[in-house]
């Protein structure tokens, strides 16, 4: 029997109770595609919204935009994505199985990070030669060339009969910062911002991956948080070091440690940028580090570009100094998706209780669990007891997510609200009806106490609201 590994667990703990689904699983799926369900999408919209209110809320700098997926074609070809946004793919002749060629070479210690597809052709024609060059999954030596592969994914808008002229080609977009570039000038005409200042944006982003695999870790389609930074260059210094501690703590802040995460300094940098940081996690469920977050000094390359290929005059003119200057961008860019499974993976906890009881929890911050507090009658066939628990339901309900259970034994429903992380249980029983106090369980601890009925709502929002 194969090892149950814990991307095993992980993944199946999130189909069992509601966080991921396969997308279009009645038809066998589609790879790399994920949906949310209910729990899943709580604790998504939690991380977003833990994120916007760290770069916006508590923010005089940064405001927001939710731009649109669809652009103008012109906006990749600035960015450069038509061009050069591709990866080296390999195919398998015999099991047709697909391969990055420079994660092979990576495997044989060859560094091939943006090595031409000609260089990177050379490299596996010698791992031929020697016979190491095989299909990871069947074996066969029958590997093809690598060629390059655009992980734009295309789509038209119009007449379908229009569909093969370039000119009406469109894409779903690659990232997000895109649009952020497209409405930098907007925003400083209609806000009061002045330099320096930040645009934040969570959207979804669409990648045409060679090779897409790790559960949620590396999809098709996904959601990005991204803030680009608009500065005089003589501030990126100063900027860049303050937004990297600020995202640093932001992960303290939700429970990581610094045996969670660290820094990787790029050494190879895109050609606009000066400077490029990567947050990575320790994921157990991935066997290591892997990047969570990115943080670039990009330069003023594009709106350069953006200027230039729409001939709008994007450069800012500073009143006090009377220069004028296309502002550079410091960028912070985090995978929403690869953050959720992050939580998830720092959270998931296994337990021995008692002699030959184990409890599976996910230990999430309190802000973040998907359910708050749950509310279980004791019994489910004495009505008293269901009657009173709705009441206390209702009354917590429009404060805090909360959720009614009445199925299955107590010890069912506790294991049932650990595995979906619920910070609180809250139990009704006959006590409360001859007394009005209810059992409060906490998660982490299982420790029990009596709270009075009308004080359910302060005794939440001090363990709750911080």
């Amino acid at each position: 029997m194969a090892e149950i590994t814990p991307m095993d667990k992980i993944v199946s703990l999130c189909k069992r109770r509601g966080f991921v689904f396969p997308s279009s699983e009645i038809y066998g799926g589609l790879g790399a595609i994920y949906d949310y369900g209910h729990y899943g999408t709580l604790l998504k919209n939690n991380i977003r919204d833990a994120w916007w209110k760290a770069m916006t809320q508590m923010r005089d700098d940064v405001v927001g935009l939710d731009s649109a997926i669809f652009m103008h074609p012109k906006t990749w070809a600035a960015s450069g994505h038509i061009d050069s946004f591709e990866d080296p793919q390999v195919d398998c002749k015999k099991c047709k199985s697909r391969f990055r060629a420079d994660h092979i070479l990576e495997e044989f210690g060859i560094g091939a990070d943006k090595m031409p597809v000609d260089s990177i052709n050379k490299e596996l024609d010698k791992l031929r030669k020697e016979k190491k060059l095989k299909c990871a999954n069947c074996g066969s030596t029958e590997l093809t060339e690598a060629r390059r592969f655009s992980l734009m994914v295309k789509s038209n808008l119009g007449s379908p009969t229009d569909e093969l002229k370039e000119e009406n080609v469109v894409y779903l977009r690659p990232e997000t910062c895109g649009g952020i570039y497209l409405e930098y000038k907007n925003t400083l005409d209609s806000t009061r911002m002045k330099l320096p200042f930040g645009i934040a944006q969570v959207g979804k982003a669409f990648r045409n991956e060679i090779v897409a695999r790790q559960f949620i870790f590396r999809t098709r389609e996904f959601e990005q948080m991204e803030m680009q930074y608009f500065l005089h260059p003589d501030q990126m210094k100063e900027k860049y070091a303050m937004w990297k501690d600020l995202r640093w703590q932001w992960y303290f802040e939700y429970g990581m440690s610094e045996n969670d995460i660290r820094w990787y300094k790029h050494k190879k940098l895109a050609h606009y940028a000066s400077e490029a940081y990567d947050v990575e996690f320790n994921f157990k469920s991935l066997g290591g580090f892997k990047e969570i977050e990115g943080i670039h000094a990009r330069g003023n390359w594009d709106l350069s570009q953006h200027s230039k290929f729409s001939g709008v005059d994007l450069a800012y003119f500073d009143e006090k100094t009377k220069e004028k200057f296309i502002p550079h961008i410091m960028e912070t860019s985090a995978g929403l998706n690869r953050l959720f499974l992050m939580f998830i993976d720092q959270a998931y906890t296994e337990e021995t209780i008692g002699e030959n009881e184990t409890r599976m929890v996910l230990k999430l911050d309190r802000r973040l669990a998907p359910i708050k507090i749950a509310i279980f009658p004791l019994l489910k066939n004495k009505p008293e007891l269901v009657a009173k628990a709705r009441e206390v339901y209702d009354s917590v309900k429009s404060k805090f997510m909360c959720e009614f259970d009445d199925n299955g034994n107590i010890g069912k429903r506790y294991r049932r609200q650990d595995e979906i992380g619920t910070p609180y249980c809250v139990t009704i029983d006959f006590e409360t009806l001859e007394k009005g106090a209810v059992t409060v369980r906490d998660r982490d601890t299982m420790k029990q106490e009596s709270v009075k009925v009308e004080d359910l709502n302060e005794y939440f929002k001090e363990k709750l609201v911080k």
